[in-house]
């Protein structure tokens, strides 16, 4: 595990060098609040950070509900279980284990990448686009799920943005196939909805970027702007035309 601090921020990377997988640690005054939760054998160095640290974690926070963003949920959850739990209203349905689309999702558009079976923990939050976590708003942000979410951290501007776009392998927009690291863009359901989703959280403006795979961008405004352009270029008009009834920019 690696763990690189930036400002309020730090980013704990498993398996940096090989397949990261990364979960983030947003300090407040008194107490810490955990995005997403790793793979399960990272309730250890989680617990070791926050310990490092010397605050407690009152709040884990997912950004969605694939299988290596909440891998370590349970066993988190066991260690503390005052820590509340939040995710989105859409993506709790994931973290219980089921697939089946809501009624105005698209039916040819299947949910894809590993959806777990068998966690236990339930959520005790259920977030909507604008809620406030702490110093955290949440943003919607489907795309690569149906609930997919980011969150801005209104002091710095870090924005940590799940797999709505990758670092590893090239900076891209979720849904976008980089053959270094082709992972999230082989998991992501709706790349109609994740462009979207890339337009909106880029008109946020962040002064760093966070994501679930690969290092800690600062700056990134001048690479996300390449890389909505590429997936502009990659999904073009055949891909809004075959998911008439995706969301549209700014429809969250």
């Amino acid at each position: 595990m690696k763990v690189t601090k930036h400002g309020f921020l730090h980013q704990l990377a498993f398996m940096p060098r090989f397949f990261p997988v990364n979960c983030y640690l947003v300090e407040e005054e008194g107490e810490l609040t955990l995005i997403d939760a790793a793979l399960p054998f990272s309730v250890k160095g989680i617990l070791r950070t926050v310990e490092r640290i010397g605050k407690p974690l009152t709040r884990i926070v997912l950004t969605h509900a694939h299988g290596d963003h909440v891998g370590a949920l349970d066993g988190l959850k066991q260690a503390l279980p005052q820590a509340r739990v939040y995710i989105s209203a859409r993506d709790t349905k994931l973290l219980a284990g089921s697939k089946e689309l809501e009624p105005d999702e698209p039916a040819g558009l299947p949910i894809k990448g590993d959806v777990p079976k068998a966690v236990r923990t339930r959520p005790d939050v259920l977030l909507q686009d604008g809620d406030r976590i702490g110093s955290l708003r949440a943003v919607a942000a489907p795309g690569h799920t149906p609930g997919s979410m980011a969150f801005l951290d209104e002091r710095s501007g870090a924005l940590i943005a799940g797999d709505a776009f990758q670092v590893r392998g090239g900076l891209a927009v979720s849904g976008l196939m980089k053959p270094w690291f082709p992972f999230p863009a082989m998991a992501t359901w709706s790349k109609d909805a994740a462009l979207a989703s890339a337009e909106r959280l880029c008109a946020l403006c962040p002064s760093l970027l966070a994501v679930g795979h690969g290092r800690l961008l600062p700056e990134p405004l001048p690479g996300l702007e390449r890389a909505l352009a590429e997936a502009r270029r990659a999904f073009g008009a055949d891909q809004a035309a075959a998911v008439p009834n995706s969301p549209k920019n700014g429809q969250f």
